[in-house]
C-alpha cells in the first residue's frame, strides 16, 4: 500500500477531497489532490496536512490535453506508473431545470470528453491490476432513458465507443436544433447532466472491454452528498459519501470489473431498466427547499 499512487481528480474540494483524504487514512503511499486552480488546490493540501495526512498536488485542468498529457508523463517519470485513478471531476447545469446548448457543451466537455482524454494519457501508465473508478450518479442509471433505440444501443455486451459518442452527439444536435423529445427520457430537469453520466457509465463498459492487463475501471453513485455542487443539499456528508470509491479502489476483489456501484457499496444492474434507479427531481428540489428555508 505504501508504494501505491493515487490521483483523483477535481479534489480541492466536494467528493474528491473527501477521497483524498481517506486514501491517505488508509495508508496509500502517493495520493494526488489535483484542481484547476493552482491556488486553491495548495490550500486544500495544506487542510489535509494539518490533520496529519500528506497528500501530493499537481495542476489539473481535465479539459485541457496538454495539462493531461504533462500530468501522465510527471506520473511517469517520478513514480514508473500508476495504480489508482479516480475520475472525480465534474461539472452540473447551471440552471437545473432549463437545458441550453451552452451548457451541455461545458458540462459533457468536463463529465464525459475529458474521460477519454484521460483515458488516452494515463490509461498507458496505468500498472497491470490497476484500478479505475469514474464517479458517476443516480443520473447515469440507463432508467434515466426511456428512448428504447439507445437503451438497446447503450446496454448491448459489445458496445464501442463509437455508440456512446453518437449517443452524445444526438443529444448536443437535438438541443443545438430545439428538437429534445421530453418523452426520450424518465425526466428532463439536469438534463445534460444526466446525459452527460449516463454516457460516462457506457463508457465505463467500452473501458473494461478494452483494457486487458487485469486493470479493473468500474462507475459508481457516491450518493446525493452536501457539496457546492448541490447547493450543500444532500442526504450524505463528503466524508460519507469518500467511503464507497476508496472501497472500489483499494477492497473490493480485482475480478469485478466493468460494473455500477451505488454508495452504500452495493452493485446495481446498470442496463436494468426496471430498477427505476433514475434521479427523482422532486426529492432534490426539497432538499434544496430545506436548505434554502435554514
Amino acid at each position: 500500500m505504501a508504494e501505491k499512487v493515487a490521483v483523483v481528480t477535481g479534489s480541492n474540494k466536494g467528493i474528491g477531497y473527501g477521497i483524498v483524504r481517506e486514501l491517505c487514512k488508509r495508508g496509500v503511499g502517493y495520493v494526488y489532490l489535483t484542481a484547476r486552480d493552482v491556488k486553491r488546490g495548495k490550500e486544500a493540501v495544506e487542510s489535509l496536512k494539518k490533520e496529519g495526512f500528506k497528500p501530493l498536488f499537481h495542476q489539473l485542468e481535465v479539459t485541457d490535453k496538454n495539462s493531461v498529457k504533462s500530468f501522465a508523463a510527471y506520473l511517469k517519470e517520478k513514480h514508473g506508473g500508476l495504480d489508482i485513478l479516480i475520475n472525480n471531476a465534474g461539472l452540473i447545469t447551471a440552471n437545473f431545470t432549463e437545458t441550453t446548448y451552452e451548457d451541455s457543451v461545458q458540462v459533457i466537455n468536463v463529465n464525459y470528453y475529458s474521460i477519454l482524454t484521460l483515458q488516452q494519457f494515463m490509461f498507458p501508465i496505468l500498472r497491470d491490476n490497476a484500478r479505475v473508478i469514474n464517479v458517476s450518479s443516480d443520473c447515469g442509471h440507463i432508467s434515466n432513458l426511456k428512448n428504447v433505440y439507445w437503451i438497446d444501443r447503450l446496454t448491448k455486451e459489445d458496445i464501442k465507443l463509437e455508440d456512446v459518442n453518437a449517443f452524445v452527439n444526438w443529444f448536443l444536435d437535438s438541443v443545438k436544433k430545439g428538437t429534445v423529445n421530453e418523452n426520450d427520457f424518465a425526466e428532463t430537469p439536469l438534463l445534460a447532466y444526466r446525459i452527460s453520466k449516463v454516457a460516462l457509465c457506457a463508457l465505463t463498459r467500452v473501458q473494461q472491454n478494452q483494457v486487458g492487463r487485469g486493470i479493473s475501471i468500474n462507475s459508481l453513485h457516491p450518493g446525493f452528498v452536501k457539496t457546492n455542487m448541490t447547493k450543500t443539499a444532500g442526504f450524505l456528508t463528503v466524508e460519507e459519501a469518500s467511503q464507497a470509491p476508496v472501497y472500489l479502489a483499494l477492497d473490493i476483489d480485482q475480478s469485478v470489473k466493468g460494473k455500477y456501484f451505488w454508495f452504500d457499496k452495493t452493485e446495481k444492474e446498470w442496463t436494468d431498466t426496471n430498477l427505476k434507479l433514475h434521479c427523482v427531481y422532486t426529492v432534490f428540489e426539497n432538499s434544496l427547499k430545506g436548505v434554502n428555508q435554514n
